[in-house]
C-alpha cells in the first residue's frame, strides 16, 4: 500500500501541515522535527505527489522541457525552437533529459513542477501507456508532446508522420533496386518514434511484395555497431544491401562500422538515417536521411502550450511535413550478385572466430 502524507505525519508525530511545509518548501520547520519527518519518509517510502501541486497559485512565466537526450542534435534543435518562441512570448525555459529511460520521466517532470513551471513540453517513451501523462491529465497540468506519435487519446502533440516516413524509406530503397534490406533501430520500448518508423517500413515492404527486413534493436546510448553488424554480414545467406537506421546518429555509427568491416557505402551497402541533423551533410559520403523540421516543431509546441495557458483552443495534433533527402550514402543496388557475395566472404575471412 502506498504511504500517504498522513502516514508520514502520524509516524513523525507532527501535523500534516508540518509535513507539507517541509516537503513543499513553503515554510520553516525546526531541524529536529525535519529529521523525524525525513526518517518517516525514508521508512515508509513516501513519494510526494509533486504532480498534484496546483500550478494555478502563481504564474512563473517558465516552461519545463523534458527530452530523451542532450547529445542528439535533433533534440537540441527542438529546444532551440522552443526557446525562440517562448522567449518572444515572455517565457523562460527549464529543461532536463531522461537518457531514454521511461522510469526517469516521472522524476524529471516532478523536478520541473517543483520549480512551479507553468506548463510542460515533453518527449516520452510511450505516450499511450504513460503513467506520468495520466497524472498530468488527471491534475489538469498543461503540456504538449513533441516528436511523439499522435495517440488515440488525442493528447496535445506536434510531430511528423513517422509511419509515412518509414514507408517513404521503403519506397526509396526498392526504387534503387535493393531486394534485401535491414533496419538498425533504437529500442522500440524506449521510443514510440522508432517503433512507428519500423512499422511503416515493414508495412510498405510487405505491401510491395518485398521480403521482410532483418531488424536489430540496439541501445540509444551504447552503439557498438560492429558487434551488431558483423553477425548480420558474416552468418552466411543473403546479407542486406541497404540499411534503414531509426536516427542519424545510429546511421553515422553504422557507416563507420561498415567501413571497419571493409564494406564501402554506398557501393556495397546503402544507408539511410532519420532526423536530418546538420552534420550529416558534412560527411563523406553525405548522409541520406528523412529530414524532420525539428526547430519548427519546437516553435509550434511552444505556441501550442502558451495558447493553452492563455485559455485559447488549439488543434490537439499538429503534423509537420518531412522530406526524404537522398544523400550519397544511398545508391543503386549492386548489379551483380557476386559483388555482395564476394564482400560477404571477405568479411567472413576478416572477422575473428
Amino acid at each position: 500500500m502506498t504511504a500517504t502524507i498522513r502516514d508520514v505525519a502520524r509516524r513523525a508525530g507532527v501535523s500534516v501541515a508540518t509535513v507539507s511545509r517541509l516537503v513543499n518548501g513553503t515554510g520553516r520547520v525546526r531541524e529536529k522535527t525535519a529529521e523525524r519527518i525525513r526518517d518517516a519518509i525514508s521508512v515508509l517510502g513516501f513519494r510526494p505527489n509533486v504532480v498534484g501541486r496546483s500550478l494555478k497559485t502563481a504564474h512563473t512565466m517558465a516552461l519545463g522541457v523534458v527530452i530523451p537526450s542532450m547529445s542528439n542534435p535533433i533534440f537540441a534543435d527542438t529546444v532551440a525552437g522552443i526557446n525562440e518562441a517562448a522567449r518572444s512570448l515572455g517565457y523562460t525555459l527549464m529543461f532536463t533529459s531522461t537518457d531514454y529511460d521511461a522510469a526517469e520521466e516521472e522524476r524529471a517532470v516532478s523536478a520541473l513542477l517543483g520549480y512551479r513551471v507553468d506548463g510542460l513540453i515533453l518527449t516520452v517513451a510511450d505516450p499511450e501507456h504513460s503513467t506520468i501523462l495520466d497524472a498530468l491529465d488527471r491534475d489538469r497540468v498543461p503540456y504538449v508532446l513533441v516528436h511523439n506519435q499522435p495517440s488515440p487519446r488525442r493528447r496535445p502533440t506536434v510531430a511528423v508522420d513517422n509511419v509515412a516516413a518509414g514507408r517513404a524509406v521503403a519506397d526509396a530503397l526498392l526504387a534503387l533496386g535493393h531486394a534485401r534490406v535491414g533496419m538498425i533501430s533504437g529500442r522500440f520500448s524506449a521510443s514510440d518514434r522508432a517503433e512507428a518508423r519500423h512499422r511503416g517500413f515493414v508495412q510498405r515492404l510487405a505491401q510491395l511484395g518485398a521480403p521482410p527486413p532483418a531488424v536489430r534493436e540496439v541501445s540509444f546510448l551504447e552503439q557498438d555497431m560492429e558487434s551488431v553488424l558483423a553477425p548480420l554480414y558474416t552468418a552466411g545467406g543473403e546479407a542486406p544491401t541497404a540499411l534503414f537506421c531509426s536516427n542519424d546518429l545510429l546511421a553515422i555509427a553504422v557507416i563507420g562500422a561498415l567501413s571497419r568491416l571493409r564494406f564501402q557505402v554506398p557501393h556495397d551497402v546503402s544507408v539511410i538515417g532519420f532526423d536530418g541533423i546538420a552534420v550529416g551533410t558534412h560527411l563523406h559520403p553525405t548522409l541520406a536521411t528523412i529530414v524532420q523540421p525539428a526547430r519548427e516543431m519546437g516553435r509550434a509546441a511552444a505556441v501550442k502550450l502558451t495558447s493553452r495557458l492563455a485559455g485559447r483552443e488549439e488543434p490537439a495534433v499538429t503534423i509537420l511535413p518531412h522530406v526524404l533527402r537522398l544523400g550519397e550514402s544511398a545508391g543503386q543496388a549492386a548489379r551483380r550478385a557476386t559483388d555482395a557475395d564476394n564482400n560477404l566472404h571477405g568479411a567472413q575471412r576478416r572477422t575473428p572466430s
